[in-house]
């Protein structure tokens, strides 16, 4: 049934999204991290989403199909009594950008709402289709 795909489509799509958003407040949970158990500054880490398309169990939507981390260069603060300051006084900070953080956040939160949207939408067409069964 068309609608229940939909529902289908839809979920995947909110599991995505929180997983999204969840990835994004680590991220700015760790702006300030300077040192992880790897060694060195956290690094800020997106999801990377493809199309899950299942033609057997005639099924569609969206999965998480892995989390990247952002190898660019740290930014360098001058703290020489920091203690993970280099031997010239510099701290090495996250490669987070907090402003870029907050339109992620924003973005994801959207297509959240966009999604529920959707789903809702879907839930009343069954519903509909169900009253006039009932007639």
């Amino acid at each position: 049934m068309q609608i229940m795909k939909a529902m289908q489509i839809s979920a995947s799509g909110l599991t995505a999204e929180r997983f999204r958003l969840d990835l994004i407040a680590n991220n700015i949970a760790n702006v300030n991290t300077t040192r992880t158990e790897s060694g060195g500054p956290y690094q800020r880490r997106a999801a990377v989403f493809a199309e899950a398309l299942d033609r057997a169990k005639n099924s569609a939507g969206v999965q998480v199909v892995g989390v990247s981390r952002d190898n660019s260069e740290p930014r360098l603060v001058y703290e020489p009594e920091h203690p993970d300051a280099n031997d010239d006084g510099y701290v090495a900070y996250p490669n987070i950008n907090i402003v870029q953080e907050m339109v992620d956040m924003i973005t994801a939160t959207r297509a959240y709402e966009a999604n529920v949207t959707a789903l809702n939408a879907s839930k009343n067409m069954f519903l509909k289709a169900l009253e006039i069964g009932k007639g």
